[in-house]
This record gives C-alpha cells, structure tokens and sequence, in this order.
C-alpha cells in the first residue's frame, strides 16, 4: 500500500518523485524513493505502537555525532516546514532517510563481510563513546534478561491450561536452570549502543562495511548486549523459524578480528572483552525466554499463519534460540580462543 499522496508534498524531493515499496525489515513500512536522477531517499512510516515521534530527535543527535565524527550515515531529511518527521491528519507518521550503501546482506555467509562489518561496528562505538545524550524515546529492560525470566516462570503459573505447555514447559525449566548457571559478568559499563545490530542493518559499499540503518533502536546498553545479540544473528546460517541453530565459528572469528582492528583507538574494557561470548549465550536464552513466553500468551506481532497459531510459531522460535545457546556453549572455547588472536592480532 502507498502512502496518502500528501505525504511526499511534506519535503522538497525533486520533481515526481516514485514511490517503490522495499523490504527492510517488519517493523517500520518502507519505500524507495526515486527522482530524475536515482534514489533521493527512503520514505517511512513508523511504527508508533513500538515508537514514540520523539525518537526522531535521538537519530538526529547520533547522526550528526557521527558525521562529525568522519562516519557515513543515513541523515533525517527535514520537511519544507523544518521539521524531522510528518504527521498526517490521521496520526501516521513519517519520515525520510538519506541513501547509504549499494547493498545489503540478509544472511551472512562471506567471512570478509563478518569482519568488515566488525570494523564498523567497533568504529561506531567509539565515535560515539564520548557522546552525552539523555535518549527521549527509551525501551526500558529490552535486555534485562532477569526480568525476562521471571516473566516465563510468571506465564508458566498463568498458562497451566493452555495447549502447549507440555510442550513449553519443559523447555523453560530448561532455560531457566541454564540462566541460574550462566557465568558471564553482570557488573558492565554502560555506553550508547545502536540496539538492533542484525546483518541486514548494516550497508555496503562494494566489499566495504559503510552505514548502519535502522536507527530508531539507539538506546544505552552493555557491549555484551550489543555484540551478544549481533553475533547470535551473523553468526547462525539458519532462520529464526528453524527448531535446530548452528554456531559459525568462522564467522564470529572473522567479526571479531574486524571489531578489534575497529577498537583500537578507542577499545572495550578487559570485563567487556570478557563478556562477549557468554553474552551471545545470554541473548540466545534471553530470546528463547522471550518466545517460550509468547507461545502461551499468543502475543507476538509477526507470526507466520502457515504454523497455524501464533503459538505454535513462537514454540519453534524458542527452540531455535534455545539450541542456539546450547552450540554456543559447545563452541564457547573455541570462540574465546579466536576472540583472544583476534585482539592479539589488532
């Protein structure tokens, strides 16, 4: 679906502009936005269900830190009135983004795209280690992986009737235990993170790692949060709908070679280097929580119908997520081993 005809009348983008609507994501719809000359930007409508307007001014802050900074990014495109986003008579939201890169990856499989776009993720953080923002648009304990327990043992009490928890439960005992026992530290610095660090946020150029996008998710976090949840994503060859999860250790090993080149200049404590690996563990249980939980409140937004329920759909993501956790665990040495020549090497 198009947007309403007034909305592209709300900025100054050439003549006729084209609308082509693009996949980036479920979150925010998006369109390409094509003038005389090629793509003049990107339109989209946010989501204020998961996003309050304000979050514009949070982008336009980080934005210009980081062009300040020497650091390619996507910049808000103010409105003819000077604004950073518009608001329809209806309420719909929407802004648009300058272009980046030439190309996205949705899966990774190339150890050099790993390792490039590492570089720029360490590059990333410290550009903006020494910025002050107090964030107005804030998504309190989105990796607060205590509360997100509790709240599965609360839905396991709730839910004893629902039809999957013979199926559930068992999974969360199992995920419960292994949180118990989960030794990575806890007590970590707090730094401005981008949130959302799957692949398909990162833009190319050519062979070369350039933006990152999607950038309503910047927020202060812990680096094991950051890279935990950046690396169970590159690092798993298979989809978030597959029950079995896989452990690439080539590319975690290239991802990181390229994160401490990135870091040198500015480089992570010896507690967050030593948090990285228990981290992509701590995320995996984190989001296997997140949707044994979903599976018996039905809640989440995105569920395919061809798994017949929204529960159902959720079971197989926890199981995803929860064998994900388990190879990592299994690889845990290996990987702190590359994460220690990756440092050496930088």
């Amino acid at each position: 679906m198009l947007p309403p005809i007034d909305v592209t009348s709300a900025w100054d983008l050439g003549p006729s502009p084209r609308l082509e609507p693009v996949h980036m994501g479920n979150i925010n719809p998006t369109w390409r936005v094509e003038g005389p000359s090629g793509t003049v930007g990107f339109l989209q409508r946010l989501n204020t269900n998961i996003f309050v307007p304000e979050v514009h001014h949070d982008i336009a802050a980080v934005t210009e830190h980081l062009a300040a900074r020497g650091l390619h990014t996507p910049r808000l495109l103010h409105t003819r009135s000077g604004e950073l986003w518009h608001t329809t008579e209806s309420g719909d939201v929407y802004r648009v983004l300058t272009p980046v890169g030439d190309r996205s990856v949705e899966k990774l499989s190339d150890p050099s795209d790993a390792e490039s776009a590492g570089e720029l993720v360490a590059r990333f953080h410290a550009a903006v280690s020494d910025l002050d923002i107090a964030f107005q648009s804030i998504r309190p304990g989105a990796h607060d992986t205590n509360k997100h327990m509790a709240a599965l043992a609360d839905t396991l009490a709730n839910h004893r009737t629902h039809r999957l928890y013979d199926l559930v439960a068992p999974l969360a005992a199992e995920l419960l235990r292994a949180w118990e026992t989960w030794d990575g530290p806890r007590e970590l610095p707090t730094r401005v993170i981008h949130g959302d660090l799957k692949i398909s946020n990162i833009r190319f150029n050519g062979p070369h790692a350039t933006a990152l996008i999607d950038l309503d998710t910047f927020q202060h976090g812990t680096l094991d949060a950051e890279l935990g949840d950046a690396m169970r994503s590159w690092c798993n060859p298979a989809s978030e709908d597959a029950e079995r999860a896989t452990f690439n250790v080539e590319i975690f090993a290239a991802a990181m070679r390229g994160y401490a080149r990135g870091a040198v200049a500015s480089p992570p404590t010896e507690t967050e280097w030593g948090s990285i690996v228990p981290g992509v563990q701590r995320i995996c249980l984190e989001l296997s929580a997140r949707f044994a939980k979903d599976a018996l409140e039905e809640t989440y937004f995105g569920w395919n119908p061809s798994y017949g329920s929204a529960g159902a759909h959720n079971l197989v993501r926890a199981r995803g997520q929860h064998s994900l956790a388990e190879a990592v665990t299994a690889a845990r040495a290996d990987a702190e081993r590359h994460l220690r020549e990756a440092r050496a090497s930088a």
